[in-house]
């Protein structure tokens, strides 16, 4: 009976830790799958349909902020609503692939090449990189956990990971609109 019971203790402390161990591990995973360029197992370890939409959210919310009150019968603030809704798609697109990641992560260097600037010297060219490394982790709760990374601006970035059961996921990606939009135009 002490065995047996030993055994389950065993059994239950080894699920524990692996549950406690999981989104270490999913991060791990996520570098790997980055570093190789195996979109199978990152869209494993990440739902880009839930940080699609978690990124959509905070630009809409962004751009409604900046827009004014919605109730203002200003045709041109409508218009004008109805362009950046339709540019946000578009936007959200580019930002939920890792490459849009890594862009948000390299900062106003990316910026600054796409609109024709000498690049920065210090900033990284290779597209590949590794989105969580030198994260602060924490844990919210039992099933949420988060690593926030700074991006080359000093930004910081928060990737929010989910537990299923035993599994963890990279579920949203919060971005700092405001002072992303900042950096990028000072």
């Amino acid at each position: 009976m002490k065995k047996l019971l030993a055994l389950v203790l065993l059994v239950v402390f080894a699920l524990a830790g692996y549950v406690a161990a999981g989104p270490f591990l999913t991060a791990r995973s996520i570098s790997d799958a980055v570093q190789r360029g195996d979109m199978v197992s990152l869209r494993r370890d990440v739902d880009f349909d839930l940080v699609r939409s978690s990124i959509k959210a905070q630009l809409e919310d962004f751009l409604a902020r900046k827009m004014g009150d919605p109730g203002t019968d200003d045709r041109l603030k409508a218009l004008g609503r109805q362009v950046t809704a339709t540019m946000t798609s578009g936007v959200v697109d580019a930002l939920a692939t890792p490459a849009g990641i890594g862009a948000i992560l390299q900062g106003r260097s990316v910026v600054r090449r796409a609109m024709g600037y000498p690049a920065d010297p210090a900033a990284p060219t290779d597209v590949q990189f590794d989105p969580l490394r030198d994260a602060s982790y924490r844990y919210e709760s039992a099933s949420r956990f988060t690593a926030t990374v700074q991006n080359a601006d000093g930004v910081p970035i928060v990737f929010v990971f989910t537990r299923t059961g035993v599994r963890w996921r990279v579920t949203d990606v919060r971005l700092p609109v405001d002072r992303l939009v900042a950096s990028l135009v000072a």
